[in-house]
């Protein structure tokens, strides 16, 4: 947690500590990825089941056990995932000649890369569609530029190989997110589905 304040104001500086910062793959998850996963979860809970959103003259709201399922798959979600591109990095890692490349460092880079979408997460203790879509967008943005400047400093390689290695990266995300919304909809069919108080 040390580095959340610096990679959102200085990323620079930030991910050059990054990179010097010993951190096995379990020490990052533990002191970082564990906690910053719990933002979005906990507000998205509150928000779902006590604020609700707002659709016209109506306020929907969720159960707390149907809110409580899906949060927890959302949670769970978020440390998979942040793994998964963590490892995809490094194994990306030849292509690009990254020859510093480990999977602790893979996870670093994915981590600290996707603090500005965690953060952004609190905005679900407060639930309106607009604002959350607004924030998700600028922290999406910032989280892209994040790993284009992140990736050339932690693995040592130049910033050219860089900005490919970001890009590729950036499609692996992408192809992910996919792969995140084929597995809600056979979760949903599986009875995790929302299940509304009205």
């Amino acid at each position: 947690m040390n580095h959340l304040v610096a990679i959102m104001f200085a990323p620079r500086s930030a991910w050059e500590a990054i990179r010097d910062q010993d951190d096995s793959m379990l020490m990052t998850y533990v002191k970082f990825v564990i906690p910053i996963c719990l933002i979005p979860a906990v507000a998205w809970y509150f928000g779902s089941v006590e604020v609700g959103w707002q659709v016209g003259e109506r306020v929907i709201r969720l159960t707390p056990r149907s809110a409580m399922e899906i949060m927890l798959l959302f949670y769970l979600a978020m440390l998979v995932g942040t793994g998964f591109l963590g490892f995809m990095l490094h194994w990306m890692s030849e292509t690009y000649e990254a020859g510093e490349s480990t999977p602790d460092k893979g996870v670093k880079i994915a981590a600290y890369t996707l603090a500005p979408m965690f953060l952004c997460g609190a905005t679900g203790f407060y639930p309106m569609l607009w604002l959350d879509m607004i924030l998700g967008c600028l922290a999406a943005g910032y989280a892209v530029y994040l790993l284009y400047i992140g990736v050339p400093i932690v693995l040592r390689i130049p910033e050219e190989k860089g900005f490919l290695y970001a890009s590729a990266m950036v499609a692996v995300g992408l192809v992910g997110c996919a792969a995140l919304l084929t597995a809600t909809v056979i979760l949903w069919e599986m009875g995790a589905m929302p299940v509304f108080t009205d």
